[in-house]
This record gives structure tokens, sequence and C-alpha cells, in this order.
């Protein structure tokens, strides 16, 4: 069991909103445990964001549940019908993000007994505002995201998975639950890759020269080492899909073999020098013997295309999978020699 940083900052934020709620002896600081929780966010500037829609989203939610505790008292019809009116008004706002958490304050404004005192509402209101504060707090100060160390470690954890597949794809060495256990997981970190290259490159749009973690040249090679990796997935399918119901001779398979363990290495040479762990005076990778045989092999299908039409399919990812390695490759040397 992995506990991350969001983990732990998830607790401590309930922890400590709890803790200020009983310093002041407000009741019921389970709200701000809640309110702690739901703040939370992945990124540095979803957490700025975050706490200036919240504190307007609260803010907006509070009082209209005061507003219709003052003249109309509490009941679950009323109470019905101002969650929907808050609902209603954060969509108009697009403040979206801040429903679950509005909607907790106005059920903590709203439902107790007692709460036709405004003081009483308020308190309610103050305890919510509480745990949002903290978990913001604790998210800027405590364990800042690591966006390149983060990006880098899963990028190398889908490569080695992707790597397994495509070098035993062509033998079909795999029992089949082994595939579908790393064909799974695979498919499962490049979805994570995604979701993790959306966070640092939307805290470089919006942040610009206030986030030091990212630089121009470095997100390019970012998007290019998860292209990479998207290109590989295609790859399998399409192996997947047309190899094994190609018409092919024992010679074809030992091409596409090769051509497969040959674009891996290639791959995770890439990676290798990216990190620095590469030589500076080592040359590119050899690759001009595979290109000339590849080029050849190519030829000859296209030659009897209809027959061969399932194994083009293939042969167009593999030239897909190694434009984008070679993209990459000049990338990273720019990047070098910056």
């Amino acid at each position: 069991m992995t506990f991350g940083p969001r983990i732990l900052k998830t607790g401590l934020a309930v922890s400590l909103s709890i803790y200020i709620c009983s310093l002041f002896h407000f009741e019921l600081s389970v709200f701000a445990g809640v309110a702690a929780i739901l703040a939370i966010q992945p990124s540095i500037y979803r957490t700025w964001k975050q706490m200036v829609d919240q504190i307007m989203a609260n803010t907006i939610g509070a009082t209209i549940s005061l507003f219709f505790i003052y003249f109309f008292g509490e009941n679950p019809v009323i109470i019905g019908f101002v969650i929907i009116l808050v609902i209603a008004i954060s969509i108009k706002m697009n403040l979206q993000s801040t429903i679950p958490l509005t909607l907790v304050t106005v059920l903590a404004v709203m439902s107790a007994a007692g709460s036709e005192d405004i003081y009483f509402a308020l308190e309610r209101f103050y305890v919510i505002l509480i745990g949002t504060c903290t978990a913001i707090l604790i998210n800027l100060l405590i364990f800042p995201p690591k966006y390149k160390k983060t990006f880098v470690q899963l990028v190398e954890t889908t490569f080695h998975n992707m790597s397994l597949l495509i070098r035993t794809a062509i033998s079909n060495e795999l029992t089949e639950a082994t595939y579908q256990e790393h064909s799974k997981k695979f498919k499962s970190d490049i979805k994570k890759l995604e979701e993790q290259y959306l966070l640092f490159d939307e805290e470089r749009a919006k942040l610009g020269k206030k986030s030091n973690q990212l630089h121009g040249r470095e997100i390019l090679v970012f998007r290019q080492l998860f292209k990479t990796l998207q290109e590989g997935e295609q790859l399998l399918e399409n192996i997947e899909e047309h190899f094994f119901q190609s018409k092919k001779i024992d010679e074809d398979t030992q091409f596409f073999d090769d051509q497969l363990e040959h674009l891996i290495k290639y791959h995770e040479f890439l990676l290798l020098k990216y990190q620095g762990k590469i030589k500076e005076n080592h040359t590119s990778f050899e690759k001009e013997d595979f290109k000339k045989s590849f080029e050849l092999k190519l030829k000859l299908y296209l030659q009897n295309s209809d027959q061969n039409v399932r194994l083009l399919i293939v042969l167009s990812s593999i030239i897909d999978y190694s434009f984008h390695l070679n993209r990459l490759e000049k990338l990273i040397n720019q990047l070098k020699h910056q």
C-alpha cells in the first residue's frame, strides 16, 4: 500500500481544521473536516483558483441560506429549494467545481436546530471556511508538487511495462492472463500520464514565470515523452488486431520482431539520454541498418498491397512510433544544448 503526499496532506488538513475549531469552541467541527477533504487539489494553480472560487461560492451559499432562514424558516422543502437555487447559481457563475462543498455549507447552516439564530448559522459558515483555508494552506506549504520528478518516474514505469508487451507481442510468449494484466496496467498508466501532463501544462500556462519548475523547451520534451508512449500503445493495438490475422511467413515474424526490439532499445536509449545517464561523447543510437531493411521490406509489401494490407497497417504504426522517437531525440538534443 502506497501513501502519497496527497493522502498525507488530506489527513493532516482534516486533523488541523478540527483542532482549530476546538480552540474556538465551534460545534460540529466535523463539517470543517469534510470541507478540508473536498478542498485538497492536485496542483498549486488549482489550489489558488479553488481558494478564490470556494470562498466566493461558500459566501453566496451561506448568504442565501441565511436569507431563507430569516424570512421562511428552515424545513426540508425550503432546504431542498435552496439546494436547487445554489446549484443553479454556481453553474451560471461557472463555479461547478465548488458545488459539493457549497452544498455542505448550505446543509451546515440550515439543517440543525437553532439555525434561526443568525450567529449560530454564521458559526457553521466559519467552520466550513476554517476547513477550506486549512486544506489550501497545507496544500501549498506541505509537500508542494514536484511535477518533473513525478512525471519522469511515471514515464519510466509506463515504458518498462510497454517494453515487456512490445518485446513479446510478435513472439506471443506471455500467457493470456499475464498479457491482460500488464496491458491493463499500461493503459491505466497512460491515462495517469495524460492527467499529470495536463496539470503541469495548465500550471505553466496560468502561472507563467511564477512557476519556476516548468520551462518551455522541457514541456515540449514532456509532451513528446508522453506522445511516444501513446504511439507504442497504438502499435500494440494494431499488432493484436492485425498481425496474427494476416497471411505471413516465418521471415515476416522475424522481421517484425527485430524491428520492435530495435525500437524499444532506441526508446530506452532516449530515456537514459534525457536523464543524463548516457556519456556526452556517445554517438546517436545506430539505426541506419534497420532503416534500410525496413524500407526494403516496405517496398516488397507495397508490391502486393492487397494481400499484405494487415501487415501494412502494422508497418504504418511502426513508422509512426519511429517518427516520434526521432522527434523526441531532436527535442532532447535541443534541450541539452540550450
